[in-house]
């Protein structure tokens, strides 16, 4: 199997020496490669970490970055890039030059490599590597995104971790031998068994303006092909607007009308009155529309959220994800609700498959419900010497916003 170079495991290693320092690679670790374009080899892989986000290993390696970063302040951090065009493999000038600098100050490319005005597949190695520090797309190219997360200062970067590390240790006791994290900032899901990542998800979580809340709770259940009532938020907020746009909007996504007599046509309601926040809309099973896809995850909260599959499994490889109501939308979902059934008779991952097949309203009731919980977690680090930062989406930071991945449609330099 592939493995990171001896020169860029040294590198790290001397940056973030007390955190790394004694510490093997993960066994679990997952590696990723890609096409090579000029000759960087194994050196053109991200190494992903198998230590739980929130975990006493976690938090050390946070209060030793926070130290590292410090240090590194002292000395003058890093400076700003000034680049005009948008970089890839086979640029040139002074651009790549300030970039590969840049990238080996964090560790994210080795000194070895030289200060070449060619954009190799060392340096694009090195842009996946931080790429993936940020939980942006790991292309390897560097575009406006990209370039605003290189550009923030380290003094911001300090006190992001500071913020987050006192987070952390709210959270580094023992939270169950098997549990789940949603970590509403990076969009993403964990899930832990026996003090390492299990499984990992991108997903799907609530706007700025609806936001997924923060919780503590377990999963008791599993919903398989459920129908999809409309919260009364979406129905004043996105339904009635929709009608009066797009009349055959409910007939063509099979959403059903309920009134205290039975059903009602959507004709004879007046969508441009509040009449339709009188009912019930209640739209049917399907995976391939409905808006709840094949699986609804039960979590018992004042807030009245779930967590949930989706039809529209695009927004997964998105850099923004922060597109729902406050519900979480779970990309392979399959995956993950075998692993909150691993422990309940009856329910192996061919009887999953075999029950979303059937296309049967089936509830599945979890032997041993699974602690769940959803927390806001802007930086941290892991033992390997590897510091992750987001975005502060609902600025609960106290920062101010930094336009990173909510660049949607300005990717581009």
């Amino acid at each position: 199997m592939p493995h990171i170079s001896l020169t860029r495991r040294e590198t790290v290693l001397a940056l973030f020496s007390s955190a790394a320092a004694g510490v093997s690679l993960p066994a679990f670790a997952q590696q990723a490669e890609w096409r090579q374009n000029y000759d960087a080899g194994a050196r053109n892989v991200v190494l992903r970490s198998s230590t739980p986000m929130l975990s006493p290993a976690a938090l050390a390696a946070t209060e030793q970055a926070i130290a590292n970063y410090r240090d590194l302040a002292a000395r003058g951090g890093w400076p700003a890039l000034q680049v005009g065009d948008r970089l890839a493999v086979g640029s040139k000038g002074q651009g790549v030059v300030q970039l590969r600098q840049r990238l080996i100050i964090t560790g994210d490319l080795d000194a070895s490599v030289g200060t070449s005005n060619v954009f190799d597949s060392y340096v694009e190695g090195g842009v996946r590597r931080f790429q993936a520090r940020m939980g942006l797309s790991t292309t390897g190219s560097v575009n406006r995104a990209t370039l605003n997360a290189l550009n923030v200062p380290i003094e911001r970067r300090i006190r992001q971790l500071e913020t987050n590390v006192v987070r952390l240790r709210t959270w580094s006791g023992n939270l169950g031998n098997r549990y789940v994290v949603a970590n509403i900032p990076a969009a993403a899901i964990e899930t832990v068994e026996n003090g390492h990542v299990a499984t990992r998800h991108a997903a799907g979580v609530g706007k700025a303006d609806r936001q997924s809340p923060l919780l503590q709770t377990k999963i008791p259940e599993v919903n398989f092909n459920p129908t999809w009532t409309v919260p009364a938020s979406i129905i004043r907020k996105d339904l009635i607007p929709m009608m009066r746009k797009q009349p055959g909007y409910l007939t063509e996504n099979r959403i059903r009308i309920i009134g205290p007599s039975g059903e009602i046509a959507p004709e004879r309601v007046n969508w441009n009155s509040d009449e339709a926040t009188r009912y019930t809309f209640r739209q049917d099973p399907g995976g391939e529309f409905n808006s709840l896809g094949f699986v609804r995850i039960n979590i018992p909260s004042p807030h009245g959220v779930y967590m949930h599959d989706t039809p529209a499994k695009g927004i997964f490889g998105d850099d923004f994800r922060f597109v729902s109501s406050g519900c979480i939308r779970v990309q392979n979902v399959r995956d993950y609700i075998t692993f909150l059934l691993k422990e309940t008779p009856g329910w192996d991952r061919a009887k999953i498959d075999e029950t979303i097949q059937s296309g049967e309203r089936i509830n599945a009731r979890i032997a041993n419900p699974v602690p769940c919980y959803w927390v806001y977690i802007t930086a941290w680090a892991t033992p390997d010497g590897g510091v992750q930062f987001r975005e502060d989406i609902y600025n609960k930071d106290g920062l101010g916003p930094v336009p990173v991945a909510r660049l949607q449609g300005e990717q581009d330099i």
